[in-house]
């Protein structure tokens, strides 16, 4: 993980070594650090040792797959950072890729610059991003804001607008951090019953709907006009960013 003086830590996991060395020197001249792994294998080593800030995986490996390794690393280390490489074309991929809580996808043939953005807008909604992006270097911290409120991922709590912890459970925790790592974007109920839960969720009854009044009543202004965590109509929720703040 990075900190205020050290740059974020980007782990790439694909086997073809001419692409890795590529994005190694591409993204350190970026203010990056990079590791390399050549598969999964090596790649949960790499986590054991330290946990990087975000990782881009290749869904097509020998051995064991991106998609598994991304279900390992979404389930271990949940406010890690995951952008997906997939063949162009494989649209399969991508929807299960995202459905595993990938926060992102890029198919190959890619721009440089396009995955270095990509991966920018991941890390800037985790609150992690190069010293060397920004006018002054700033502390980085593993916080997202929801309206009023700011959840720590690393300490999985969420804080209030003084400052004071603002109690939620671990399954209210887990539904903000998938809203964290896809902001913006509207999520059906069987994409959070897939990604949000620990234990079985009745399908049938309305958990996943009372679990979002009770965050309102938590991070909203006003729960009953929420600006926050909105309602599709049709769809599920959305998590809109930057609205509800002081």
């Amino acid at each position: 993980m990075s900190t205020p003086d050290k740059p974020p830590v980007v782990m790439v996991v694909d086997d073809e070594p001419e692409l890795r060395a590529l994005l190694a020197e591409y993204f350190g001249r970026h203010g990056y650090e990079v590791r390399q792994a050549e598969d999964a294998a090596v790649a949960r080593r790499l986590v054991a040792e330290q946990v990087p800030d975000l990782a881009i995986l290749d869904v097509n490996m020998p051995g064991e797959n991106g998609l598994s390794l991304a279900r390992f690393l979404r389930e271990s280390h949940p406010s890690l950072g995951l952008v997906m490489l997939t063949t162009a074309g494989e649209s399969v991929d991508r929807i299960v890729g995202l459905e595993l809580g990938a926060d992102d996808y890029l198919p190959k043939p890619f721009e440089m610059r396009e995955l270095l953005a990509r991966t920018r807008a991941v890390l800037r909604r985790l609150a992690v991003v190069p010293a060397s992006t920004t006018a002054e270097a700033e502390p980085a911290t593993r916080r997202v804001r929801f309206g009023q409120c700011e959840l720590d991922l690393d300490q999985r709590r969420l804080f209030g607008a003084e400052g004071a912890e603002v109690e939620i459970s671990a399954a209210e925790y887990d539904l903000l951090a998938l809203f964290a790592r896809h902001p913006n974007r509207p999520l059906n109920r069987d994409q959070i019953m897939e990604q949000a839960h620990n234990r079985g969720w009745d399908v049938f009854d309305r958990s996943i709907d009372l679990r979002i009044m009770r965050l309102r009543r938590k991070i909203e202004r006003n729960p009953d006009k929420p600006e926050v965590l909105k309602t599709v109509r049709n769809v599920g929720y959305v998590f809109v960013t930057g609205a509800g703040a002081e």
